[in-house]
């Protein structure tokens, strides 16, 4: 089989601004030929595409409609935030890039461009060495998805939101959007009109996930756009620990990441949801996360941002019943171009 090609990336800065972390090792890619391509711009036919690859539900694509028709009507929140959100193209960008919407169980599986991406960044070693299931999502489906067979046992799911609503369509709906409504802001609007990809874990009343979960989120195209949506459900008494990772190579153009995260942590239930994000200095990383603690519950965030034009992300929990705990460890890096706390909205 022909090697994949790498692309020229931009040439790393002259000096490295955050000791002992290497910025520059995400900045690389590959050209892809792309079996799905929605085009530049964004409008009612961009959607409906997007759901009609992804043989979605009728009851999805009205979701996407709605959410488009909230995004076109709320404005740039400007008023609080940067003006730089001006600068951003919505018609310059690629709102969705696949080869397919079924992801590889085996990284043998896996298209040698793609796999080449992860095996540059670790990934698969990681696997191998502490993790109880991984998945990897380059542009905008999951590549690669596995879950060891002792979690799987447990009644654990682990899949990308893809899978999820079409083999777990109740559960999904259920909680989805239950926590960051549509209208919560202009960007999870335009998430929820667009999304694809990102992660469904469920973990059943009482089990305790030993090792941790994780998600490793790769850009490769420019003039792209990221949606991921990710739900993670820990019924009563259950504990999980979720990792995730976030690359981008280097364009002179603008990249957009801009995901949503929701989290449910029943009666008695840990989640911890750990984030490592590398960016490139032109990706307009915005993103919302929010999780509820029930009762006894507790969540945890532990936030790492290097790099990007610019970040705007928020985790907050709710608080629901008696005794419900939250911690946060936000850690933005000072090569961030601007790192905001929305007032509120």
């Amino acid at each position: 089989m022909k090697p994949p090609t790498e692309i020229e990336a931009a040439p790393p800065a002259a000096e490295n601004p955050v000791v002992g972390i290497d910025q520059s090792a995400g900045n690389f890619s590959y050209k892809v030929d792309y079996a799905f391509d929605a085009g530049t711009g964004l409008n009612e036919d961009t959607v409906r595409y997007i759901s009609s690859v992804k043989k979605e539900a009728p009851w999805i694509l009205e979701f996407r409609l709605k959410a488009l028709k909230t995004f076109l009507e709320k404005p740039m929140p400007t008023h609080w935030a940067t003006k730089d959100l001006e600068n951003i193209d919505f018609d310059g960008i690629r709102y969705y890039l696949s080869q397919g919407q079924k992801p590889k169980r085996t990284w043998d599986e896996v298209p040698d461009d793609i796999k080449e991406t992860f095996e540059r960044l670790g990934i698969p070693e990681q696997e191998r060495k502490f993790l109880a299931g991984v998945e990897a999502q380059f542009d905008s489906e999951a590549a690669y998805s596995n879950i060891k067979e002792i979690v799987a046992k447990q009644g654990v799911i682990f899949v990308n939101s893809t899978e999820a609503l079409r083999e777990h369509p109740e559960l999904f709906r259920k909680f989805f959007g239950k926590v960051i409504p549509t209208g919560d802001n202009k960007f999870s609007a335009l998430n929820s009109a667009v999304f694809s990809g990102g992660s469904f874990i469920y973990v059943p009343p009482g089990v305790k996930v030993a090792q941790p979960l994780q998600a490793y989120f790769r850009i490769n195209a420019e003039n792209f756009g990221q949606f991921e949506r990710t739900l993670i459900i820990a019924d009563e008494g259950s504990e999980v620990v979720y990792m995730e990772g976030c690359t981008a190579p280097k364009f002179s153009t603008s990249t957009l990441h801009s995901a949503v995260v929701e989290l449910v942590a029943l009666k008695g239930a840990k989640i911890q949801y750990i984030t490592v994000q590398n960016w490139a200095n032109n990706v307009f990383n915005l993103v919302t996360k929010r999780g509820v603690a029930h009762e006894d519950a507790e969540i945890k965030w532990i936030d790492c941002n290097i790099g990007s034009r610019l970040t705007m992300k928020y985790p907050g929990v709710v608080l629901k019943g008696k005794r419900p705990a939250a911690k946060s460890s936000p850690s933005p890096s000072p090569t961030t171009a601007s790192t905001r706390t929305p007032a509120p909205r």
